[in-house]
């Protein structure tokens, strides 16, 4: 029975792992534009793809590091041509953007690489388990959780001592006051897509060493990742990261005593969260850190 929750309580990290990149790739988006970002999943689901691709040239490592960055240019490339031209327009006009553009990637990655599963090769150290009485817990999870909170801490550093990351922050407080300042809005705004789409490419490299790849791989974390911005707080980045832990954690201990209920979980708690504190666990106007 230990060994079993223990093993649940393994997978529920890692999977809450994803939903915090995830997640705080979209609240960054979301906090400074107002975008609710439909295609996030599918930048998750071309960082691994990009991964798949550059793996035999520059190997596991290399691929680790660069698919992200290439993520993070598309996304720019993306922002600057389609998502900043719906700036000035209700928000609703951003939020069919990005779900047309979900379905434009998705069909893309599909004619690329096909509709069928495709593996990423991992080192194999990383495959090995830790021991033989954790022999669900292999060295590639250890891994990814260490990477994970690598890349949060290092989000949290750049947007508190930055230039660019403290502009960002200012940004979500009074996008107008910056202006006057004489701050390049537009590019800002970029720049911040671009650090969202890098998380999502991260995310979909770690995710692809896991699960392996797929066009649809995204669309299992998009809405979770919501959820756990709901419950964490719109605003708090902090707030998000414990939303995303919360709600991995919660459905994989579900799963344990109920398993058809391990998904419906995680809407129950944002239901709670909503009725309680419906500014969510950390939230407050304007709030990023």
């Amino acid at each position: 029975m230990l060994q079993l929750i223990l093993f649940n309580v393994t997978n529920g990290l890692i999977i809450g792992t994803f939903y915090v990149l995830m997640a705080l790739g979209l609240s960054l988006i979301l906090n400074l534009s107002s975008v609710i970002n439909f295609a996030h999943g599918n930048f998750l689901a071309l960082g691994g793809y990009i991964a798949f691709v550059l793996t035999p040239y520059i190997g596991f490592w290399g691929a680790l590091i660069v698919s992200p960055i290439i993520t993070a240019l598309l996304g720019f490339i993306v922002e600057r041509l389609m998502i900043r031209r719906v700036y000035p327009r209700d928000p609703v006009y951003s939020l069919l953007l990005t779900f047309g553009l979900a379905f434009v990637i998705q069909d893309a990655c599909r004619y690329i690489w096909g509709p069928n599963g495709l593996p990423l090769t991992v080192p194999d150290a990383l495959s090995a388990p830790l021991s033989a009485d954790l022999f669900f817990i292999t060295w590639y999870r250890v891994f990814m959780v260490v990477i994970v909170v690598l890349a949060v801490l290092g989000l949290f550093a750049f947007l508190r001592y930055t230039r660019v990351g403290i502009r960002i922050r200012a940004g979500t407080l009074d996008l107008d006051t910056v202006s006057a300042l004489g701050v390049n809005v537009g590019m800002l705004r970029s720049m911040n897509f671009a650090v969202g789409s890098l998380l999502a490419g991260l995310a979909g490299v770690l995710a692809a060493g896991q699960i392996g790849l797929n066009p649809n791989m995204g669309d299992d974390l998009l809405m979770p990742s919501f959820i756990a911005i709901i419950v964490g707080g719109v605003g708090s980045l902090t707030g998000t990261l414990m939303g995303g832990l919360l709600i991995g954690v919660a459905a994989a201990l579900t799963a344990i005593v109920w398993p058809a209920a391990s998904e419906a979980v995680i809407y129950v708690i944002m239901l709670l969260v909503l009725i309680v504190r419906p500014r969510g666990l950390m939230g407050e106007e304007g709030m990023l850190i």
